[in-house]
């Protein structure tokens, strides 16, 4: 019987909160996903720039942390209600909810911790509904980057695919699966996407985004800032390897693009060409016959122009021409992640993370009554002990 799951996400960009109905069941030795839709909400203004003013590398404290994760799963709690009503009928299984990164933690180049927030409480009381979450943590914990998790929907997706595929997300920051159909694929952050040109667009503007990459379009690259900025460490570090916010802030251009109304459009010409650029060397690496994209990063046209021509001849095609709706995919992966764990099933590659095994990842919080598909428990009004061993 299949199982219809809620995928939750809001990546780094923090523009809003996804919700992606699936249809989830095993058959045979594969799953089968049928997707039922997506919504997806803005968060309100007040809790969006209270985030913002919570992301590194400016400090916090407890009491805006706790504030943030009620918030934030209240948020997560109003839309997975939506996603219920509209795309279920009002019938779902389970949500699995990612939250909302304010800090991933590496050190020396390995993973020490990670905070998402969006307590999955009010997830399970708004809707009754089991949910899982807090999905990086256990990764870490065994030796693993915790980051990126989406490998193991582009290995069992992609790898039957002919020649040598890639599949690359552009949220905030950006990521490959590539190797699918080697038995070590690698999942890796190969550094920003769009977390560098939303930081410098909202310091000068207010604005969230450059719409439709206009703005860059009219620039033109600052050679000695990109080499500056292409100097970065952390894109010659060999995977497994993750990175977020707290490295690839405002602050990371702080002495290296000037950010100013007449200077903005220059500055994100320069921006653009180092995302490219970086996410381009890292696909050619690894020798691709096609590369599969997902992610906001494809709605900003300067951006994928650009990818595509340093690609070339290799195709940059869409996830939606391959039937996965493309701007749904990452609350697609966490439905399937939350999927695999409620049947105790792995949700990670090692190989990918680094992590020393795979592991079952994520918490449960229950719901109102048991998952669908087990047997119905009856309240225990006593408990008996039985003889010791």
């Amino acid at each position: 019987m299949p199982l219809r799951v809620i995928g939750m996400m809001s990546g780094t960009s923090f523009d809003a909160v996804d919700a992606a109905a699936v249809e989830l069941e095993f058959e045979g030795d594969a799953i089968t996903l049928r997707p039922l839709g997506l919504v997806s909400w803005p968060y309100p203004d007040a809790l969006r720039t209270a985030l913002a003013e919570a992301l590194p590398p400016r400090p916090i404290g407890a009491d805006l942390i706790c504030r943030l994760d009620t918030e934030i799963g209240q948020s997560f709690a109003d839309v997975a209600a939506q996603a219920v009503e509209e795309l279920c009928d009002g019938r779902a299984d389970l949500v699995a909810s990612h939250g909302q990164t304010v800090y991933h933690w590496v050190e020396d180049g390995a993973a020490r911790g990670t905070l998402q927030l969006g307590q999955p409480a009010w997830i399970a009381e708004r809707t009754g509904l089991p949910v899982v979450a807090d999905f990086r943590a256990r990764d870490i914990a065994a030796g693993g980057q915790g980051a990126p998790l989406v490998g193991l929907l582009d290995v069992l997706w992609l790898r039957s695919r002919p020649g040598n595929p890639v599949a690359l997300n552009l949220g905030g920051i950006a990521n490959i699966t590539v190797d699918l159909g080697t038995d070590r694929p690698l999942a890796y952050d190969t550094g920003p996407a769009n977390a560098l040109l939303d930081a410098a667009v909202r310091e000068v503007t207010g604005e969230p985004y450059d719409q439709d990459g206009a703005r860059a379009a009219r620039g033109r690259v600052l050679p000695d800032a990109l080499d500056r900025l292409l100097a970065e460490p952390y894109y010659r570090r060999l995977p497994p390897k993750s990175t977020g916010k707290e490295l690839f802030h405002l602050g990371h251009l702080d002495g290296v693009l000037p950010l100013a109304e007449d200077s903005l459009d220059d500055a994100l010409a320069t921006l653009t060409e180092l995302t490219a650029r970086t996410v381009a060397e890292a696909i050619l690496r690894h020798g691709p016959t096609e590369v599969v994209a997902s992610g906001g990063g494809l709605r900003n046209p300067t951006l994928a122009r650009r990818l595509a021509a340093l690609l070339d001849p290799v195709p940059l095609r869409t996830a939606d021409e391959l039937g996965l709706p493309s701007a749904a995919k990452e609350a697609i992966l966490f439905a399937l992640l939350g999927f695999l764990t409620v049947h105790g099933l792995p949700g990670t590659l090692p190989s990918g993370t680094g992590a020393r095994h795979a592991s079952v990842l994520g918490s449960i919080t229950p719901g109102r009554g048991p998952l669908r598909g087990l047997p119905d428990p009856v309240p225990p009004r006593a408990i008996r002990v039985l003889p010791g061993r």
